[in-house]
């Protein structure tokens, strides 16, 4: 089971978020049929986007974050809350290049760095937070270290790994956040310093039954963690009868005359986990009565 952790270092220096994601990301694979590299692109961005929302305070605050570096991979689109709930999709579920010569998937060429990095945060408010950066590298875990570097002034190493399995289901996938804390010292940032340099590759990390707690104490052993809070985690689609019904009425009503003349039905997909919905004559019929 795919779950997510909270953790401090006894002396308050950083914190970390850390979450194991291997099922999340084999769940959207599945939705969307992704190849190996639009599979590690997708599933860097959901493990990201998991910790991400963790960060927000409320049940009700939603995060989104969008991708586009103007590669063949399109725009990758996540949307998560606080509850470890995610969803997100790849425009281009079929882009597939040819590996690096270090052996690994070219992320970065699939998203591009022409672009940006985009992050939607509706906490409640009249208007939602919204923040936007240039994508550096395409490899998505730089990128958004650059946004908390850039938009929220946060330094932020953030590390994420998905490893595709020769049949191209995800053999492991997860990934951790580190924020250095106000007023950590030298000697502690060095040693932080030290230890990020010396990571191996992420996903192997998690390519194993390890909980997310030895991961954490494993990769961070020079400091004392203190766990603080643990939450299961999901792709978890929200999408309904009722949601698309909505984005149907927003059509307005002579667009939606106009389809039932050349159709009598209408079929709706959901981006984030391509479930069809259908709508036959007598539904249309009474959703232009309601408008």
């Amino acid at each position: 089971m795919d779950y997510m952790i909270r953790a401090i270092d006894n002396k308050k220096t950083f914190r970390l978020f850390m979450v194991k994601s291997t099922d999340t990301v084999e769940t959207a694979r599945k939705f969307h049929l992704t190849t190996p590299t639009a599979s590690a692109a997708l599933g860097r961005t959901l493990t990201a986007g998991l910790m991400m929302g963790y960060m927000m305070k409320n049940e009700n605050d939603k995060l989104t974050v969008s991708i586009n570096g103007g590669g063949p991979a399109g725009t990758i689109l996540v949307v998560a809350n606080n509850s470890g709930n995610i969803k997100g999709y790849i425009d281009n579920p079929n882009v597939d290049l040819e590996l690096k010569q270090n052996g690994k998937l070219d992320v970065g060429n699939a998203v591009g760095t022409n672009g940006k990095v985009t992050v939607i945060m509706d906490i409640g408010m009249k208007e939602p937070y919204y923040g936007s950066t240039d994508i550096i590298t395409g490899e998505i875990g730089e990128d958004i270290a650059a946004y908390y570097l850039t938009s929220e002034q946060q330094n932020s190493a953030v590390a994420l790994g998905v490893l595709v399995d020769r049949d191209y289901h995800i053999k492991s996938a997860g990934g951790f956040i580190v924020q250095p804390l106000p007023f950590m010292e030298e000697e502690d940032l060095a040693k932080l310093e030290n230890t990020l340099n010396n990571l191996q590759s992420v996903s192997n990390y998690f390519d194993n039954d390890k909980d997310v707690e030895d991961i954490a104490k494993e990769i961070f052993k020079d400091f004392e963690l203190e766990i603080t809070d643990k939450i299961p985690v999901a792709f978890n689609c929200d999408c309904s009868y009722d949601r698309m019904e909505k984005a149907l009425i927003s059509l307005g009503k002579k667009d939606l005359q106009n389809i039932i003349e050349e159709d009598e039905t209408i079929e709706t997909v959901c981006h984030f986990c391509n479930t069809k919905y259908l709508f036959n004559e007598e539904k249309i019929e009474k959703i232009l009565k309601n408008i």
